[in-house]
């Protein structure tokens, strides 16, 4: 009687864990596209992913591609897209895993990211800058190091905002974990809640908490509980999307002209690492004050008037 009643918890805790996530899942709705501009679709390795662009096509192609965390979208550059568009062709990718491309139950890794914005770019866009957030600008790297050695388009510049080759140890029973059907989604849609989220912006993402706006949490939110959310994400909380070069070494081989952007008052990739890494690779570094790991977010303004002072063609005159 006694096991046949803990049997009954266990199948009722698990019915109540799985009813529960469906119903997380149910609450995200579809997403929608949070730029302003025409949406497109590019077919990669069977896997559909969704890009927006603005502006003129005669312009300067500018790449943006947004960092690696639960909720990550394109919708971090929204701030800024719209001002880009005025002097710059400005397409702004969801990586796959992330947004509004497909999320297929794949093992995602560092060499899968840095060959899709490799071929991105040599399929979509025309020598373009590359704008690219946190972990992903170590992708950006790889695809800069790979298209110089082949007969593909070169990158014309990179600027990377706190790029990281690190994130966390290899932990690969972690990412196991959060793939696991039941226990996984049900870790992974406590670890994806809206406080987590804002404790996420308000401890790395912004300097300011009062700029973090219900809107940015609300679809971080959602883009984290779409069908197949987790994927991505349990490679990222594994360590297992770290790239397997040093980041100085790399970027010190690169010919692309590369400028590096840093909040001033970043903690999870702090700006001792900016010096570090500006000075071994011989780059430019520009650090913006009162911010921290997302500068383009928090001061708009401020970071297209420093972005657009280092980079060729172009000559913005935008205000504070």
């Amino acid at each position: 009687m006694k096991a046949r009643t803990v049997l009954g918890a266990a199948v009722g805790t698990v019915g109540a864990a799985v009813l529960g996530n469906r119903l997380l899942e149910n609450r995200a709705g579809d997403l929608e596209n949070p730029l302003a501009g025409i949406e497109r679709t590019y077919r990669w390795r069977g896997i559909e992913t969704r890009y927006t662009v603005a502006g003129d096509p005669n312009d300067p192609d500018l790449l943006l591609c947004h960092g690696i965390y639960a909720g990550a979208s394109s919708h971090e550059f929204r701030p800024i897209v719209e001002r880009l568009a005025e002097d710059y062709h400005v397409i702004a990718v969801d990586l796959p895993g992330f947004g509004r491309s497909e999320r297929p139950p794949l093992v995602y890794s560092a060499t899968l990211y840095a060959e899709f914005l490799r071929d991105f770019a040599d399929e979509v866009t025309d020598e373009p800058i590359v704008v690219a957030s946190s972990l992903t600008g170590a992708f950006a790297v790889g695809a800069a190091a790979e298209t110089e050695s082949s007969d593909r388009d070169d990158f014309e510049q990179l600027v990377l905002i706190c790029p990281t080759d690190e994130t966390a140890d290899e932990r690969p029973w972690v990412r196991t974990l959060v793939r696991s059907p039941v226990v996984g989604t049900t870790l992974y849609n406590l670890l994806a809640s809206k406080p987590s989220i804002r404790y996420f912006y308000d401890r790395d993402g912004y300097y300011d908490s009062d700029r973090i706006d219900d809107e940015t949490v609300d679809y971080a939110w959602r883009s984290a509980h779409q069908p197949g959310a987790r994927y991505a994400p349990a490679s990222f909380s594994s360590g297992t999307l770290d790239p397997d070069f040093d980041l100085q070494t790399e970027l010190a081989g690169l010919e692309t002209p590369t400028t590096l952007v840093w909040g001033r008052d970043a903690d999870l990739v702090p700006l001792r690492e900016g010096r570090d890494l500006a000075e071994a690779a011989d780059t430019d570094l520009v650090v913006v004050d009162y911010a921290t790991q997302l500068p383009h977010a928090e001061h708009p303004d401020k970071f297209v008037e420093y972005l657009t002072a280092e980079l060729p063609h172009v000559d913005l005159d935008i205000g504070d």
